[in-house]
């Protein structure tokens, strides 16, 4: 529930949401509608971006965008180690950051899905403040919908929050399943067709059924049927069949 009067503190893990942007939907995110979002009526206190440098010629224009929308941008350096390892992330400067300014704040927005903040959420809620998640729906982690007083798919409006030609997730899912019941289809016609030609080879190589009938007349006459060529010469292969 928003309320005109509340103060609002927004966190945003830049990182979190641009590849998550990109592995959903191909796309980017415009940082600026979700600000806009986070906020809505309500009174902004303090919005901070949290970024990572990898010494790229976009980086300086990216963060410029950020500040021109509204947003204190706090860059780390990647680290690289040995190895080709490397590391940025800002999980514990946006916890500290968040418990600063908690005093101020009656409503903390955070724009992540790293389950990693569930427990900071916890404590969030334990002093008083409102906790809220915005995130592409699917990787919000369920540990951080637990403990997020109310969470904000942005999967649900792509058009809005993401730059670009936009690509709706359900729609390539739906896709997927339709492909996915053809090839069952076609796998149970396959195996179907298998199992009928196993049905008739014993039929097609052996045409000519052992007669049964003369076992049953014997038994009831008492006289014994002719025996058959082969039990007659069994060292003899009889006339039209090979080894």
């Amino acid at each position: 529930m928003q309320h005109p009067a509340q103060r609002v503190g927004v966190f945003v893990d830049v990182q979190n949401m641009y590849y998550s942007a990109r592995a959903l939907f191909e796309q980017k995110v415009d940082f600026g509608e979700i600000l806009k979002e986070a906020v809505g009526k309500r009174q902004l206190v303090r919005a901070f971006a949290y970024a990572i440098q990898a010494e790229n010629d976009e980086e300086g224009s990216f963060f410029d965008a950020l500040t021109d929308r509204g947003y204190e941008v706090k860059k780390k350096q990647l680290l690289n180690f040995y190895g080709g390892n490397s590391k940025g992330d800002w999980d514990i400067g946006i916890a500290m950051d968040i418990i600063r300014t908690l005093p101020k704040l009656d409503v903390v927005v955070l724009v992540s899905g790293d389950g990693d903040f569930a427990d900071l959420l916890r404590y969030v809620k334990s002093r008083g403040v409102r906790a809220e998640v915005m995130g592409f729906g699917s990787s919000v982690s369920s540990a951080l919908r637990e403990e997020a007083e109310s969470v904000l798919d942005l999967s649900s409006n792509p058009g809005r929050f993401l730059i670009g030609r936009k690509t709706q997730p359900i729609q390539k899912k739906q896709r997927t399943n339709e492909g996915q019941q053809f090839l069952t289809v076609l796998e149970s016609q396959l195996i179907q067709t298998q199992t009928q030609k196993k049905k008739q080879e014993p039929a097609q190589k052996n045409p000519a059924q052992p007669n049964r009938s003369s076992g049953r007349r014997f038994a009831k006459s008492g006289k014994r049927p002719a025996q058959k060529p082969e039990q007659q010469n069994s060292s003899t292969t009889p006339k039209g069949l090979t080894a």
